[in-house]
């Protein structure tokens, strides 16, 4: 069976121990999921010069966020890694991603899976991304990932379409949206509705980009995703939240239709 492709929009670290929409959305997607032999998340919150991909046997969890009440950092996830997916991973595709072997996970990963898989029962790696790369450049790397769906890994691109954190308001999780980030949310619906990969590549073109995307680590990970979208593949949106009134909470699965 060929395992979904998930593309999920993490948001504030709040989200961590909150009960939402949002938060219900992941819960209800985790009963939902085949349950996969292992998951591999491209990570916002993982820049590197050169793909990399943890391969610890037994992954630390790293709270990248400051600031937050101490609730956030008693959290734990203690999934295993995979040396040996990552390792496959690597000669699959010819070397063009590197192993690092003491690399643990960050909140991109975890704070999903807490949701989605609160067991942490199941292998987890986490893709970085190479800021050597262009979009075009990250949308052909995620092609060649496709082998690992009949493998039954299941590929999560963890970001936000609209993340831009000198304009959010804190003060307020939810309304006050404001328009160009309803509007850009919006459009990037259409496109992936539609399957306009180019335009959805070349995303600096699109209005209100320069305000939803002021730098491109959170939208870059939905190219992965994108990338791996099969003809016989269904597109669900999981959640289409607006928090904080400009952060895109959109999430979408894509899943093979039944036969």
């Amino acid at each position: 069976m060929k395992m979904p492709v998930l593309f999920i929009g993490h948001g504030s670290p709040m989200n961590i121990i909150a009960e939402n929409s949002y938060t219900r959305s992941l819960q209800k997607l985790g009963e939902m999921l085949p349950r996969p032999k292992a998951v591999l998340v491209i990570s916002a919150h993982w820049e590197t010069q050169g793909a990399f991909i943890t391969a610890a046997p037994e992954p630390d969890i790293i709270y990248d966020f400051y600031g937050f009440p101490p609730e956030l950092y008693q959290t734990r996830y203690p999934c295993p890694g995979s040396p040996e997916v990552a390792g496959w991973l690597q000669r699959m595709t010819q070397q063009q991603i590197n192993t690092h072997p003491r690399r643990g996970l960050d909140h991109a990963a975890w704070a999903v899976l807490k949701h989605l898989m609160p067991r942490a029962d199941i292998p987890v790696l986490e893709l970085s991304l190479d800021r050597r790369r262009t979009p075009q450049q990250h949308y052909q790397l995620a092609k060649q990932l496709e082998p690992l769906r009949g493998q039954g890994i299941l590929i999560i691109g963890s970001g936000n379409i609209v993340h831009n954190l000198s304009r959010v308001n804190f003060d307020s999780l939810y309304g006050q949206e404001v328009s160009w980030a309803v509007e850009f949310d919006r459009l990037i619906s259409q496109l992936l509705l539609t399957g306009d990969h180019e335009r959805l590549i070349a995303y600096q073109a699109l209005p209100n980009a320069h305000l939803a995307i002021p730098t491109d680590e959170h939208y870059l990970p939905l190219l992965y995703a994108v990338a791996l979208q099969t003809p016989d593949d269904n597109l669900d949106f999981i959640c289409s939240d607006i928090q904080n009134g400009s952060i895109s909470m959109r999430s979408l699965m894509l899943n093979q239709s039944p036969e």
